[in-house]
């Protein structure tokens, strides 16, 4: 089974450079997006081209604002967009299918902001975030995926010691945020686990300076896999050659 994740920063605008050509080559089982900043119906016509997938969408309430969706050739069990807290249910930021060996569940956390404005917001975000999955992981294996809009460790961003504290997406609340959901829930991240050395692949540049261009990027992309089921993976890779965002796709292969 193969899954792919993309932010795809505006749906609409990534079906104009190429999107419907990106999910034709990869041939996924499953592909989750994320900021699809657009309205569930919005997303379906943008998406009307696309066939042998089924469509599962979440937006915000706020229009032209975040947003998430899952593409899946096969049927789940069910689709859910809501945490059960109706202060986050309202940014459409989660699409959750129940498949019969796990739980998919498809993210994109709320980001800290310019001077960290929402850091707040962020922490109690994540902690009801990793409720929501103990709840859910009670039935059957997690795999996490999205944009978690944080760089785990310094090796995960080109420049850690300028960023620290001072740049939304990695501050120790939010390093410490993500650390809690993976002990927590005993999760593995699928890249690091795998690519233990590689330290130079990143997920997320700036529009700004050039900097995809010099690869000064991040990594805040992931798929999180539950240690029960980890043995079943057999990759997890990222797509940084793909553009059309400011984020690249990320890929995992897991056999049942």
């Amino acid at each position: 089974m193969k899954l792919v994740s993309w932010n795809v920063n505006g749906i609409r605008a990534a079906v104009k450079k190429d999107f419907e050509n990106v999910i034709a080559e990869f041939d996924a089982d499953v592909f989750c997006i994320q900021e699809t900043k657009a309205q569930d119906d919005q997303v379906v016509e943008a998406l009307k081209n696309i066939q042998d997938y089924k469509l599962y969408t979440n937006s915000a309430e706020r229009k032209g604002y975040s947003g998430t969706g899952i593409l899946t050739k096969s049927t789940p069990v069910s689709f859910s967009g809501k945490m059960g807290v109706e202060v986050h249910d309202l940014e459409g930021r989660i699409s959750h299918t129940e498949f019969d060996e796990f739980h998919l569940v498809n993210v994109y956390i709320p980001n800290s902001g310019n001077g960290l404005k929402r850091l707040d917001y962020r922490a109690e975000w994540d902690k009801d975030f990793t409720n929501y999955l103990k709840g859910l992981s009670t039935t059957k294996p997690l795999i996490i995926t999205g944009d978690f809009n944080v760089a785990h460790t310094a090796n995960d961003l080109a420049n850690p010691k300028s960023n620290y504290n001072k740049t939304s997406g990695f501050t120790q609340v939010e390093i410490d945020g993500f650390d809690y959901m993976l002990k927590e829930l005993n999760l593995v991240d699928s890249f690091r686990k795998l690519h233990p050395t590689t330290f130079n692949k990143y997920t997320f540049w700036s529009m700004r300076g050039g900097a995809r261009g010099r690869n000064v990027g991040w990594r805040l992309d992931y798929f999180l896999v539950s240690e029960s089921i980890w043995d079943k993976v057999k990759s997890a890779e990222i797509h940084d050659q793909i553009l059309g965002s400011d984020h690249c796709p990320i890929s995992l292969e897991i056999e049942f």
